[in-house]
């Protein structure tokens, strides 16, 4: 692999495209919306351009449900036989342990690209386009398809605009610039149907989520005067409502609408056993407080300044303390 190089302007992308025909394109487990959008969006825009591109995700966790609609019928669960042939293009991945726990998917790549919008990301690509402040990933695929000449199709549309729509919480999160808001009338223009992405996305609520919210909204508890607020899901949790692990998806916005509220945390214990003991979500409502300091801090985390995670083997207890003492840093830091 060459050695990293960053760029703004997506150039140095938009050439490597240009240069080779075989791509591998993936994201992070456990995507939301934003990565399967841009997943989704830069798989079509290839194959519009004639390569031969192959959609790619870690791990065996179902897909959330409110992206099931997708036609994502084509993404693979399992590395090709010929990973090692095709340039890497990784998208909406703040580092390389969010690919999943399969080192081939790095180590065998020609050429690693890296396109991303997390402040934190640590550029593990040969060619790495990270715009921290664009609203989104799918922002700069945008972007990436206007520079490579490729007509925006009404399925393209879509998946750029739940990767849109997603990621600033229908526009109401302090990432909606005048930028984001102009990309979605221009999606819309393009033939991207709002009604249909609102009832697939937010309007298709599976009842079992309906019980494993209704857990965590049980177990919530304030701390430092109301403006922390923790919640956890035990493993069993979700065995007994018939919940999949993405059902505690969005769960957490809940905790961050607490009146009083600068953070929230969601504690849980993913369904399978053999899975990391314990991942955390983070998420802030004061602008000034950058939670992904927190997750950075727990070894084995990162994200954005108001939406981060990690992962931890230690206990509820310990986790929820270590969560105190990093929030009373933050804040007093902010």
């Amino acid at each position: 692999m060459s050695s990293p190089q960053t760029t703004t302007d997506l150039d140095a992308v938009a050439e490597a495209i240009r240069s080779h025909d075989r791509f591998l394109v993936t994201t992070h487990e456990n995507p939301d919306g934003d990565a399967l959008g841009s997943l989704l969006a830069a798989k079509l825009a290839l194959d519009a351009l004639g390569k031969d591109v192959v959609m790619y995700l870690s791990g065996e966790t179902p897909l959330p449900r409110e992206y099931a609609w997708m036609p994502l019928g084509n993404l693979r669960r399992s590395l090709p036989d010929d990973a090692a042939d095709r340039v890497l293009l990784a998208l909406d991945c703040a580092n390389e342990s969010r690919l999943g726990p399969d080192p081939e998917v790095l180590a065998s790549a020609p050429l690693v690209v890296n396109v991303d919008h997390h402040h934190d990301n640590s550029r593990f690509g040969a060619i790495n386009a990270v715009v921290a402040d664009a609203s989104s990933t799918g922002e700069i695929v945008r972007d990436l398809l206007r520079g490579l000449d490729v007509e925006l199709t009404p399925d393209m549309a879509e998946a750029l605009y739940i990767a849109l729509v997603t990621d600033t919480g229908r526009f109401q999160y302090t990432n909606t610039t005048p930028k984001a808001l102009r990309l979605a009338a221009e999606l819309v223009e393009a033939g991207a149907d709002v009604h249909k992405i609102f009832q697939g996305v937010y309007e298709s609520v599976q009842f079992a989520k309906l019980k494993l919210l209704a857990r965590a909204l049980e177990r919530a508890q304030i701390y430092e005067g109301g403006r922390l607020v923790i919640s956890y899901l035990l493993r069993g949790d979700f065995a007994e409502v018939g919940a999949a692990e993405p059902y505690s998806e969005g769960i957490i916005d809940y905790l961050r609408a607490v009146e009083g509220a600068d953070m929230a945390a969601l504690i849980r214990e993913p369904p399978r056993g053999d899975a990391p003991a314990r991942r955390v979500s983070l998420r802030a409502s004061a602008d000034e407080l950058d939670v992904s300091k927190i997750a950075r801090a727990s070894g084995d985390g990162g994200g954005h300044r108001q939406a981060a995670g990690f992962s931890s083997s230690d206990s509820i207890e310990e986790i929820t303390e270590f969560i105190r003492r990093e929030y009373i840093d933050a804040a007093r830091a902010s």
